[in-house]
């Protein structure tokens, strides 16, 4: 049968739309929830519609069958009818508390399958002008860059170094004679690398840079740097700016190399709400500038745990459709090929990932009113808690898109040939997933981080301090007491605590042991980092189960009982799922037995069976719009075959019958007259 006539266009798969019948919960409640209340699921679906209706997003040609040129101008294209949307109707009808919403991320996707190359404009060049300048500089800055007269992004990161920020080699040295700091690059190492949009894009950017003023280093920091003139778009005098070259994703970001020759900036362009240079050159700064500074860096790790929840949460809703559409193999002779979705081991590779996608959104409201409460503090002049939320910030950035990551990429696995397949959007998922686990912060690098901090804690539970809540269990774990062990969520949680703490003071204990044979605690650290890292995670995963569990209790108090009953076994789920992945640990720190987990693995495959009749109904509850899953997979007709034809016709390779390389290279080749 030809390709174009097995269209049937305004149908819905019949076994997709069974699975939504046997759906026993209310979807639209537990999309409420997610989306924080009614009244957010409304604005946000009038949100979608403003910026989707018009079909504006639609490719003609897939850009990922574009040349990388092609692909990045039709970026560029579509990156400025969004901003229009944006700017023009979205925030008319909304008004400005709107800019910088997750809800328009989420509609992006629909006209960039990978990125946009304004996404650090919005992500990170407005964020820092607003955490780091002045309120004069604001004036200055900030109108020009929210009705985007001047696009930006964010340079911190360099060839030569990464997450030890306080290695960076670009220097801002101040010239008292004409008030500007001269930006240089004293080696190919200090040319920054990786920011989103720098290549071709933007033409001022945050430079994070050593700064020097009467021949004294004060240390990295912020700058507004102008790199290209504002009419020609040329790089100004000075300025070496380039696109980094192919990489595993991000292909339409733009992704930029920076430079400096003695380039020079006004005075005024350092951000001097935390520290200044006088016109003398005279350098003063806040009490609490360090501290000050880094806690507008934080806000972009909370932001990613939000970012992986998003991600990983359309990936589930790809992987469980394409699940209830695609039927397999025939275990009985005499019956149909079963969906693959009733298979135990299917829905052990995708409900994992419902539960987790839930579990980090619900950790990211958390974190974010976490933050919110530490940066009020902070505008009083109180930074105690900064050390906590630094270190919350960085394990379960790390944590959250490492385990994002892993489960994007199970979902492609669960959907086999055609998960590879490029319209799927698992591929582009994963890649820009992945690289989230080394932007703003490497894992084990964040994870360190972490750990210094719970071994302060440690030390300080031991002097009988006072702690701070996400640590306080440590005051209870003293003098290595096994936790008891019951099967109840709670048990759980409490025996998840007592791995990190018993693994916190293993490491504790190795550092002090290697330090009696006379090493420096920085080579006993140094020797003890694979302990400390496994604490770190041990620490998170905690803060994670607690705070789904809690979360969970407190968002469903008032919910049907339906949904709250399906979103206790989806919690559930996700707890026993951890039991039985670190059953060496728990045996160790806690008094589970072989019988509990054998108990376990009965208990988490009846909440598989519980949920597999709603399986379809928990992921509609996210509430994509095809538009923005941008999946023929995931679609929510559910035709794939469908797709998956009609997206291949058009390849650019098909719209010919004969590719002119048969006439030049095959047909000589096979005549034997190459």
């Amino acid at each position: 049968m030809a390709a174009h006539t097995i269209s049937t266009a305004g149908t819905v798969n019949e076994d997709l739309a069974k699975e939504r019948a046997k759906c026993n919960f209310n979807i639209e409640e537990v999309t409420n929830l997610l989306d924080g209340g009614k009244e957010n699921t409304i604005k946000r679906k009038n949100i979608e519609n403003i910026s989707l209706d018009s079909g504006a997003h639609i490719d003609k040609i897939p850009e990922e069958c574009l040349g990388p040129k092609e692909r990045y101008e039709n970026a560029v294209r579509k990156s400025c009818v969004y901003a229009k949307i944006v700017r023009d109707e979205v925030l008319t009808m909304t008004g400005m508390e709107s800019f910088g919403s997750p809800v328009l991320r989420r509609t992006s996707d629909a006209f960039f399958k990978e990125i946009s190359p304004f996404l650090l404009h919005l992500g990170m060049f407005v964020p820092t002008i607003m955490g780091q300048a002045t309120p004069e500089q604001q004036a200055q800055w900030l109108p020009r860059a929210l009705n985007m007269e001047i696009l930006g992004t964010y340079a911190q990161t360099e060839l030569g170094h990464g997450t030890f920020i306080r290695g960076l080699e670009t220097t801002a040295t101040y010239d008292p004679e004409t008030e500007e700091f001269i930006f240089h690059s004293p080696t190919l190492t200090a040319y920054k690398w990786w920011g989103g949009g720098l290549g071709k894009t933007v033409n001022y950017c945050i430079v994070v840079a050593q700064l020097y003023t009467k021949g004294v280093c004060y240390g990295t920091h912020p700058f507004l740097v102008q790199i290209r003139d504002e009419d020609t778009h040329m790089p100004l005098p000075g300025v070496f700016v380039g696109e980094v070259g192919p990489r595993m994703g991000f292909h339409t970001a733009d992704n930029g190399y920076l430079g400096f020759d003695h380039h020079r900036v006004p005075r005024m362009n350092m951000l001097m709400k935390n520290a200044q240079v006088l016109k003398d050159g005279t350098y003063v700064k806040s009490a609490k500038h360090g501290k000050l500074s880094y806690g507008t860096m934080v806000f972009v790790r909370v932001e990613l745990v939000y970012e992986v929840a998003f991600n990983l949460a359309k990936a589930v809703t790809i992987a469980t459709r394409y699940s209830a559409v695609r039927r397999q193999c025939q275990p009985r002779p005499d019956q149909p090929e079963p969906q693959i979705l009733d298979y135990v081991t299917q829905q052990h590779k995708l409900f994992i990932g419902i539960a987790t996608a839930h579990a980090l959104q619900f950790t990211g409201y958390w974190l974010w009113d976490t933050f919110a409460r530490v940066i009020g503090e902070m505008k009083e002049g109180k930074t105690d808690t900064l050390p906590e939320l630094h270190a919350l910030a960085s394990c379960l950035k790390a944590v959250s898109t490492s385990d994002a990551a892993s489960l994007i990429e199970q979902c492609r696995f669960a959907c086999g040939g055609h998960g590879y397949m490029a319209s799927s959007n698992l591929p582009a998922l994963y890649t820009f997933v992945t690289a989230t686990r080394t932007y703003e912060g490497d894992y084990t690098v964040l994870l360190l981080q972490t750990a210094r901090y719970l071994i302060k804690a440690w030390e300080q539970a031991e002097e009988g301090k006072a702690m701070t809540p996400t640590v306080s269990y440590l005051v209870h774990s003293a003098y290595n007491r096994k936790a008891k062990w019951d099967n109840s969520c709670e048990g759980i949680t409490r025996a998840f605590y007592a791995v990190a703490a018993g693994k916190i003071e293993a490491s504790v204990n190795s550092i002090r042991r290697r330090m009696k044979t006379g090493l420096s605690f920085e080579d006993a650290w140094e020797l003890t980092t694979v302990q400390l890292v496994a604490a770190a995670e041990a620490h998170c995963r905690a803060v994670i189960s607690d705070t789904y569990w809690k979360e969970t209790e407190r968002m469903t108090s008032s919910s049907s009982a339906a949904v709250r009953s399906v979103m206790r076994q989806l919690n559930e789920l996700f707890l026993v799922y951890w039991v039985l992945e670190r059953t060496g640990d728990l045996l160790m720190y806690s008094t589970i037995s072989g019988k509990d987990i054998i108990e376990l693995q009965q208990r988490y495959e009846e909440l598989l069976s519980q949920l597999r009749p709603n399986a379809v109904g928990l992921v509609e509850a996210f509430d994509f719009r095809d538009e923005i899953l941008n999946s023929t997979l995931g679609a929510y007709d559910g035709r794939v075959y469908e797709r998956l034809m009609e997206e291949a016709l058009k390849s650019p390779l098909n719209a010919e019958p004969v590719n002119q390389s048969f006439h030049q290279h095959l047909k000589p080749f096979m005549q034997g007259k190459l």
